[in-house]
């Protein structure tokens, strides 16, 4: 079955439509290690994004003071500059600081390689609108619930986490759904610090093999398939958490 798939595409290449990836063992294992770094950037910056963006519109919406000032300068920084900008910043100049080690020939290594600094900048770049996602969220919901809350003895901590919360948890999918795309879109910049994702390495096989149109429209359809994962899981997750007679999903 695979030496026919890969027949069939040797002889597709023979037309003008030369896809490597798909007879080519290296340039296969090179497509699929790429594939899969990316959809490793989209799994832990989605996660350590959602965290960052959670507790920052917990700190807003708690505190008044010089928490919420520091989160307030974080969300207009990240949110305000170049996300290229900000990769390179954590890579070249963080990371020019940083220690470093030895490794067994003594050459020296950095302590953070290129996908965790990848993984960060993408994390606190998407965190920042994460922040503001929640934040609106929490500001969707009336103050009866909080105020029912107190009343039946809920301390303001209480009535945050366990009333208010998942309430505005529900108001914010849309929005959160709209910032994991761009996330999805954008591990595409860590490209630039050399992490070897999905247009690092298509860049590399369609440069060997001169099959630029065919490598960028593979990767079209490879994006599309991703974000379009991203709404659908987004979708059934709050379709799972309806409440019946709340919001604008009620019954």
């Amino acid at each position: 079955m695979i030496a026919d798939i890969q027949t069939f595409f040797r002889h597709l290449a023979d037309s003008g439509i030369n896809l490597t990836i798909f007879y080519d063992a290296f340039d296969f294992e090179r497509f699929i290690t790429g594939l899969g770094n990316t959809l490793l950037l989209i799994l832990l910056c989605s996660f350590f994004s959602i965290v960052i963006g959670a507790i920052g519109a917990a700190v807003l919406t708690l505190s008044k003071g010089l928490g919420a000032a520091v989160v307030r300068g974080y969300v207009a920084l990240f949110r305000n500059t170049p996300l290229l900008v900000q990769m390179y910043f954590f890579y070249f100049a963080i990371g020019s600081i940083m220690p470093v080690t030895k490794n067994d020939i003594g050459l020296p290594v950095p302590l953070l390689g290129s996908f965790s600094w990848a993984v960060i900048s993408l994390s606190l770049y998407s965190g920042a609108f994460n922040v503001e996602t929640f934040r609106s969220g929490v500001g969707a919901v009336h103050q009866s619930y909080e105020e029912a809350a107190l009343a039946l003895g809920y301390s303001r901590m209480q009535a945050f986490v366990s009333v208010t919360v998942p309430l505005a948890l529900r108001f914010s999918f849309a929005s959160l759904a709209n910032n994991l795309v761009d996330l999805t879109k954008a591990t595409t910049v860590a490209y630039a610090v050399g992490v070897a994702e999905l247009l690092y390495v298509s860049n590399q096989i369609w440069s060997d093999s001169l099959n630029t149109i065919e490598m960028m429209n593979v990767m079209l359809l490879i994006y599309l398939v991703l974000t379009g994962a991203v709404v659908f899981i987004i979708n059934r997750i709050e379709t799972a958490m309806r409440l019946p007679g709340f919001g604008l999903g009620g019954v």
